[in-house]
């Protein structure tokens, strides 16, 4: 499939809005793609929120993505699963979703990346490129040096994630990297949806 140019992902704990609520302003800005993350909230909590988001996500014709949890995303309907390194291995949940979802997978060196492409995913993600403060205990910085070798290695979508923001975008996808998952430059300038469009509006110029 192909992966937007940004790829949003939702934090309650930057804007204090619910997942749906962030999630409207996002499509609102032009997102298509979103992945919902969630760290704090009790799985009965996440599923209302995801439920909710989701449904409103699908009126509008935008994908929602669930990190961590394929049980949640299967519970609301969600259009894929996004998973890390300590996750339900990818081709269980590749099972259990099937072969209409799509399925990411974080990746934080070349041979995780180059291992990772041999697998039934719709994108590999690559991270952390800079300094981020969205993670508790980040992996440690890879750049944009690593993004052009994996790119050259690899035949699947390429997302990066970590410190990413407008003004660095570019650098990133000329390093290679097909999208960009963005979490807190989207949050930190007033409106979610004007950054949207300003990150859509730098992507169709780069």
């Amino acid at each position: 499939m192909k992966i937007p140019a940004l790829y949003p992902i939702t934090s309650r704990s930057h804007t204090g809005l619910s997942h749906a609520e962030i999630i409207a302003e996002l499509i609102k800005g032009g997102a298509t793609l979103i992945q919902l993350r969630e760290k704090t909230a009790s799985p009965r909590e996440f599923y209302k929120e995801a439920e909710e988001a989701v449904e409103l996500a699908h009126r509008h014709n935008a994908k929602v993505i669930i990190n961590d949890r394929v049980d949640i995303a299967l519970a609301v309907g969600a259009d894929g699963v996004h998973l890390g390194q300590d996750d339900l291995p990818p081709e269980h949940a590749r099972r259990l979703m099937g072969d209409a979802a799509v399925l990411g997978y974080s990746t934080h060196s070349v041979e995780q990346a180059i291992a990772a492409a041999k697998l039934s995913l719709d994108y590999i993600a690559i991270g952390p490129i800079f300094q981020t403060n969205s993670k508790e205990n980040p992996d440690p910085i890879v750049g944009l040096e690593m993004i052009r070798t994996i790119k050259s290695q690899i035949d699947k979508p390429l997302v990066a994630i970590g410190g990413i923001t407008l003004e660095t975008a570019s650098s990133v996808w000329s390093a290679g990297a097909d999208s960009v998952a963005v979490i807190s430059d989207l949050y930190a300038h007033g409106s979610i949806a004007s950054r949207v469009k300003e990150f859509c509006v730098f992507s169709n110029g780069a």
